[in-house]
């Protein structure tokens, strides 16, 4: 089960709306290139068939990801512990430094100067989902292991 916050439910269900609703002009795309003639040859068929069949696999997945995703804010987390869209702090045990991590369900391509996201499929993410306030968590990073200690929850 993937866990998503309700913006990003939300934001799912956008994106297969809009995809949904391009059915009819791949269609179209399809029928006028048919028109011209030698489908063998015809690269504007071969194209708009090829646009089809990927358009149709992400509504597929799409489907699926809204089907089976469980709204986060529909859950009773105790207050002390980082789950999905929460913001804390973190200290990186071996510089020293601390810095505020979001988790997310699905990454929003932003850069926010205050917060860094991460997705709960990531590294970091995996570590953070469900540890507690003052607990020190190992993340395994292709570089080597770090270990970070959880100093507070913001939001």
């Amino acid at each position: 089960m993937e866990f998503v916050t309700k913006q990003e439910k939300e934001k799912l269900q956008a994106r297969l709306a809009g995809l949904i609703a391009n059915r009819p002009a791949i269609v179209e795309r399809i029928a006028e290139a048919r028109a011209q003639g030698d489908l063998k040859e015809n690269a504007d068929y071969h194209a708009a068939r090829d646009d089809q069949g990927l358009e149709e696999a992400e509504i597929r997945r799409l489907e699926k990801r809204v089907r089976e995703a469980q709204v986060a804010d529909d859950i009773d987390v105790p207050e002390d512990m980082v789950f999905l869209g929460a913001i804390v702090r973190l200290k990186d045990l071996d510089d020293e430094t601390d810095d505020l991590y979001k988790l997310v369900g699905e990454a929003s391509g932003g850069f926010d100067a205050d917060e860094i996201e991460v997705t709960t499929q990531s590294p970091m993410g995996e570590s953070l989902m469900k540890a507690r306030i003052g607990e020190t968590i190992r993340v395994d990073l292709p570089r080597g292991a770090k270990r970070f200690e959880i100093l507070e929850i913001v939001s």
